[in-house]
């Protein structure tokens, strides 16, 4: 039976876990933890942090933002790997090449995160590209949504085959619009037909496959007035109309796109009453232990996919592995062009 967990996922402040972060950890609503750049040494280091983690709690998920390009917080002892658009360039002239690509990098992905000792990361990216998001941008696969669809599930797949799970984002779509829900929030004013037909359609094909989703922290003011993640429509949509069964995270209650539902406390309590199962509070620990305390005698029961499986490899180990080797290689070359 999967266990239960708290609804709130942190962040830590170094390389090394605290004393005062240990006491943090052990408190019954925290349920995971996302390391950044900050934490982040090399391959050999955050195993031994994640490792760390686990013996005080060996429950929570543990994950990163490993997307590749310019979105990739561990560098050193893993693969360079080039951004989705970079892969997905060449799909309208050379399409099963592509899609053989995407596959093999999702599984380079997930076989490395695991070794490193993460259950997931937060990824793939399924917004499309419109030209006008500059936080997007070659970040998703494509302009084409057929195109998002085709090269996702192909990534989904190798990340499955690597023993990991695939968290897709932003819900509904994050590429219609040109503000960054970091610094502000971002209004999209397209009718729902227009959404359904585009933004909507990797989502929507990919739902049944997908073993978490992150909503935008965007206001699709034609379906709704409140920001998607803040939504208890547009969850409902998610979770009723496209099927969904997976866990929902919350993007990080710290964007200031999240303040359309107040303070810290206001914030996770409107998540988590439109749908969200687990909220992510980044980058200011005192907005986190007031989350902590709102959140105290809420659980929730995430997905069984979420949480690593399998023997995990050492990451030195995977040099032995002749597809390692040459998936390994030809993402290096991509992403130095």
């Amino acid at each position: 039976m999967t266990q239960t967990l708290g609804p709130v996922m942190l962040d830590l402040e170094g390389t090394r876990l605290t004393d005062d972060e240990r006491r943090l950890l052990l408190r019954p609503e925290v349920g995971g933890v996302i390391l950044f750049s900050r934490n982040i040494e090399d391959a050999r280091q955050v195993r031994s942090l994640c490792d760390a983690i686990r013996r005080l709690r060996p429950e929570l998920l543990l994950t990163v933002d490993q997307e590749g390009g310019r979105v990739q917080r561990l560098r050193q002892g893993v693969t360079r790997i080039p951004s989705m658009g970079r892969i997905g360039r060449d799909y309208a002239v050379a399409p099963e090449v592509t899609l053989r690509l995407c596959l093999d990098a999702g599984w380079l992905m997930g076989m490395e995160m695991a070794a490193c000792g993460f259950d997931f990361s937060f990824a793939p990216v399924l917004d499309v590209d419109s030209g006008i998001s500059s936080v997007i941008g070659d970040r998703s696969f494509s302009r084409d949504p057929v195109e998002v669809s085709a090269m996702g599930e192909a990534f989904v797949a190798g990340l499955h085959e690597a023993g990991m799970a695939a968290v897709g984002k932003h819900f509904p779509g994050h590429g219609g619009v040109a503000a960054d829900s970091h610094l502000e929030l971002p209004v999209d004013d397209r009718p729902l037909d227009a959404l359904r037909g585009h933004d909507l359609v990797p989502f929507a094909d990919l739902a049944g496959r997908l073993d978490g989703v992150m909503p935008a922290h965007v206001i699709y003011s034609a379906f709704d007035a409140r920001p998607a993640g803040f939504s208890n429509s547009w969850l409902g949509l998610l979770r009723e109309s496209l099927g969904f069964k997976g866990t929902i995270f919350s993007d990080d209650l710290g964007m200031a796109g999240a303040g359309f539902a107040g303070g810290p406390r206001e914030r996770a309590q409107a998540a988590l009453n439109a749908g969200c199962d687990m909220v992510l509070v980044c980058n200011d620990r005192a907005a986190a232990l007031e989350v902590l305390d709102a959140c105290q005698g809420r659980s929730f029961r995430p997905a069984k996919r979420l949480r690593y499986g399998r023997a995990r490899p050492e990451p030195e180990a995977l040099e032995a592995l002749g597809r390692w080797r040459r998936v390994h290689a030809r993402l290096e070359a991509m992403a130095q062009n």
